[in-house]
């Protein structure tokens, strides 16, 4: 129960971490239009550079670390503190890099120093403490708080072209700041150290090996944007970000579960739980697959009309893209189970890296020539191919380690289930085409609830195990509230 708990919580903060910005993305897009959206998303990809290298893949050492020591309070504060300060002294070389790079590349000078106020906000993330710890109550709360004033603030002072700045700041103060908002539980969580005793440095090996994967990860995440920028235009780029930030809004829903299962699964690691460790990961795989096929389908039903319909006319590009790049949803649910779920948790670091570095390599080749050919769709496709490489090699690697055929037995259902429900809400959705944006959102959300009810009613023929294990659950909550 406490993982399900815990993925609602982080379900529910990701979610508003991301449908924030969407929901304030049709005001501000209008505002600043599609040069300013591409502004911001040039400086913020390669202000992501930076934040990389200054985080050396402490976030998911980190979170696996705490897990395998919070037994030990300790151990557990030691290591925290050790990580910690790793981390503060490779964010302070990163920033001086920065500086280096800006003063011979000046290009939206001004806009690059206000998102530096990211890579400082990287230096005092400790979410990783709370992950390690399976406590995402105090980071969703917190951070919550933090995201609604940042709304707040970009519908009160973004109000034209020349505001653009002003959008950036915003974002980036808003991370800073919640952020710092993690650490006054920092002094009941964890006991008192001697600083002199620490040896922040022999954390550094171990973080390199997983910063490998992380550089390959952000290829393909922020190189898209940046190949985007420097061979067609800053507005292309600002509209593969819109498609994407569509997608990833849809795939936070899914990979929610990668982040509280990480500490779950290396806990059961750490004890030598081997068969809890399989029995999780099938579990996951399972769920997963049940909501990222339909999820994949349903914005690939509705895309072409969602995307101009919250971006505005001129975002009118953004909605073929999105339905190409749904696929993604499926792809990286499936990657992220068994390379964030089972790969890291298990210290198998070198099949995991492998695979994202494929990944990254395929992006790389692809991007220039499909760029070149195909624009934005171009860099869509590149995308779509480094995650079927990801997912494919890792399963390739972990087939004579678990039960492949286990963790699909369910799958044709489940794609069963998503093409019947993609024919009826596209169907739906060609009919249900209005010139009043307020009843096209109306046929939005009636398009969505529809796709529930046909995909759910679907699976209730079918009887997936799922269906199964969610009636125990039921039936143990109800036995809780009995008693």
């Amino acid at each position: 129960m406490k993982v399900i708990k815990n993925y609602l919580y982080n379900v529910g903060y990701q979610l508003l971490a991301v449908l924030l910005p969407l929901i304030t993305a049709p005001y501000v897009s209008r505002v600043i239009g599609a040069h300013g959206i591409g502004i911001n998303t040039a400086t913020n990809s390669t202000i992501q550079y930076f934040i990389l290298l200054g985080s050396i893949g402490i976030g998911l050492y980190g979170n696996r670390e705490i897990a395998y020591l919070r037994s030990n309070k300790q151990a557990m504060s030691e290591a925290f503190w050790e990580i910690q300060i790793l981390k503060m002294v490779m964010v302070t070389i990163s920033y001086g890099a920065f500086l280096v790079y800006l003063a011979f590349c000046p290009v939206y000078k001004e806009y690059m120093l206000i998102q530096s106020l990211n890579l400082i906000a990287a230096a005092v993330d400790i979410s990783w403490l709370y992950m390690g710890l399976e406590d995402f109550k105090k980071t969703v709360l917190r951070n919550t708080m933090v995201k609604l004033a940042s709304a707040a603030m970009i519908f009160m002072f973004v109000k034209d072209a020349n505001d653009t700045w002003v959008y950036i700041f915003v974002l980036a103060i808003s991370v800073l700041g919640g952020n710092l908002t993690l650490w006054p539980y920092v002094k009941k969580t964890l006991v008192k150290v001697d600083f002199k005793k620490l040896h922040p440095f022999r954390h550094f090996k171990p973080t390199i090996a997983l910063f490998i994967p992380q550089i390959a990860t952000q290829v393909y995440l922020v190189l898209n944007k940046t190949m985007l920028w420097a061979m067609v235009s800053s507005d292309v780029a600002g509209f593969y970000d819109r498609s994407d930030t569509l997608v990833k809004l849809v795939l936070t829903i899914v990979t929610a579960t990668g982040t509280v299962m990480l500490p779950h699964v290396a806990n059961a690691f750490h004890e030598g739980n081997e068969d809890e460790v399989n029995n999780l990961t099938a579990d996951s795989f399972d769920f997963v697959s049940c909501i990222a096929i339909p999820m994949f389908a349903g914005l690939a039903a509705i895309g072409q009309k969602l995307a101009p319909l919250f971006f505005g006319p001129q975002f009118k590009p953004v909605g073929m893209a999105v339905c190409l790049e749904a696929i993604v949803i499926v792809l990286i649910g499936w990657s992220n189970v068994i390379g964030q779920q089972y790969l890291l948790p298990t210290d198998k670091i070198k099949v995991y890296t492998g695979s994202v570095v494929s990944g990254a390599i395929v992006n790389l080749i692809l991007n220039l020539p499909f760029i070149y050919l195909w624009g934005l769709h171009g860099a869509v496709f590149a995308t779509v191919c480094s995650e079927i490489v990801v997912t494919g090699y890792q399963m390739w690697h972990v087939r004579k380690i678990l039960n492949l055929k286990k963790m699909f037995i369910n799958v044709p259902k489940y794609v069963l289930a998503g093409l019947i429900m993609f024919i009826v809400v596209n169907r739906v959705c060609m009919m249900l085409d209005f010139t009043s944006t307020f009843k096209n959102v109306l046929a939005i959300a009636a398009e969505i609830g529809l796709g529930v009810v046909v995909y759910g009613g679907i699976l209730l023929l079918l009887k997936p195990t799922i269906i199964y294990k969610a009636n125990d659950i039921v039936n143990r909550i109800k036995n809780r509230k009995n008693n």
